[in-house]
């Protein structure tokens, strides 16, 4: 249902369900006169019936004279009644009160509940189809190829012929290693993704779950960030072979996060987030992100504090400052940050928070050189230049 078409008839059924309870409040007191009214027919019926039996001689005079007491006192207390009855209209403090009281704060607290809790537009699926429907999406979602070509970054047709040539006669894991690093720290993704498929055919049953891994890792940075089918096997193959490799267990929970599966991704993240490698860049993405994911996936889940970024006191003192005063002191963390990474070094977190942070600053020249640094320091480490480059890419620099 379109989003108007929902709207439109969520306040049909409002406009209903507000007519229906000013017509009951308008029924209430009625409801009380027209009750009132009916007993006092019936008593004027009775005081006639007595009459009538005193005629036929049928009771005496001082029974009549008791049964007209006894039925005067009702007729009293039913008329009172009926001149009791509260008016019925908009005129009365009551009612405009209760219908102040509806229209002001039952209908819009209702609303503000489903804008809150509710999806707008969403249509209405129980929880089991609602999984199958996502597993089948991923199932069907695009291979490597095609992702490529919507991407712009289709695969050269000419270096694939080459490559295959070259490759051909490789045979020496040890080159086929040094060659894949080579190709995937220069940015030449295609003949990364070629060279370790080929030393995956060359290892056959003997390739370890970080041969399945890397693979994987080139093939998601070559699809910028998008974990396709293809890499996909590639990460299954890796975990079969160690359940605990770190990388694969991030890429899938990256597969899983894409694919709207957060119950998954949450499952594959949390041993990652909570007892993972310190200085594994992949460590700090997860932390900074699995709360997110637990809630999207409805888990009660409370992620462990950050070691590092602002002080409770830096946030305290930030939320008294202006504007100004609070950019200031935003680029004076940052610089910190960038004298203390130019000093002492720091982990591939702190290089991949410092890009990000000049990139939210507009200084791009500046964080454009920083990751130029950062590729030369952590040469030779794939997985780490895959992570600084998903940070160029998403930044908007020249990876």
């Amino acid at each position: 249902m379109a989003g108007w078409e929902f709207w439109a008839v969520a306040g049909g059924l409002a406009a209903v369900v507000v007519a229906l309870l000013v017509a009951a409040m308008r029924r209430v007191p009625a409801a009380a006169a027209d009750s009132a009214a009916s007993d006092l027919a019936v008593y004027r019926d009775q005081l006639a019936e007595i009459e009538r039996d005193l005629t036929r001689n049928t009771i005496g005079p001082d029974e009549a004279a008791r049964l007209r007491a006894e039925i005067g006192k009702r007729v009293i207390e039913a008329d009172r009644t009926r001149a009791s009855a509260p008016a019925v209209g908009m005129s009365t403090a009551p009612y405009r009160v209760s219908l102040g009281l509806i229209l002001g704060l039952v209908l819009p607290g209702a609303l503000g509940a489903y804008w809150g809790l509710g999806a707008p537009g969403y249509k209405d699926m129980a929880l089991g189809p609602r999984l199958i429907e996502l597993d089948a999406g991923m199932a069907g979602r695009p291979g490597q190829e095609a992702e490529l070509a919507t991407l712009g970054r289709a695969r050269d047709a000419v270096v694939d012929q080459r490559l295959q040539a070259e490759l051909a006669a490789a045979s020496d894991p040890v080159a086929l290693r040094d060659r894949f690093r080579q190709a995937f720290e220069a940015g030449r993704l295609q003949e990364a993704v070629r060279v370790q498929e080929r030393l995956l055919v060359v290892l056959g049953d003997a390739a370890g779950s970080n041969d399945h891994a890397n693979l994987a890792l080139a093939l998601v940075a070559e699809a910028n960030g998008y974990v396709s089918p293809e890499a996909e096997a590639a990460l299954r193959a890796s975990l079969q072979a160690d359940m605990g490799n770190e990388l694969s267990r991030y890429l899938v929970g990256e597969m899983f996060l894409q694919g709207g599966r957060f119950d998954q991704t949450f499952r594959f993240w949390r041993p990652i987030a909570e007892d993972g490698m310190p200085g594994s860049p992949w460590v700090a993405s997860i932390r900074e992100r699995i709360g997110q994911v637990a809630e999207l996936a409805g888990i009660p889940y409370t992620p462990a504090a950050a070691t590092t970024g602002p002080t409770t006191e830096d946030m305290a003192a930030a939320s008294e400052m202006s504007p100004e005063d609070r950019q200031a002191m935003i680029e004076g963390m940052v610089a910190q940050l960038s004298d203390r990474l130019a000093t002492e070094g720091g982990a591939v977190e702190d290089w991949n928070r410092l890009i990000r942070s000049l990139a939210v600053l507009e200084r791009l020249p500046e964080a454009q050189k920083i990751y130029d640094e950062a590729k030369a320091k952590f040469e030779g480490r794939p997985a780490e230049l895959s992570f600084l480059r998903l940070a160029a890419v998403e930044t908007g620099l020249n990876p």
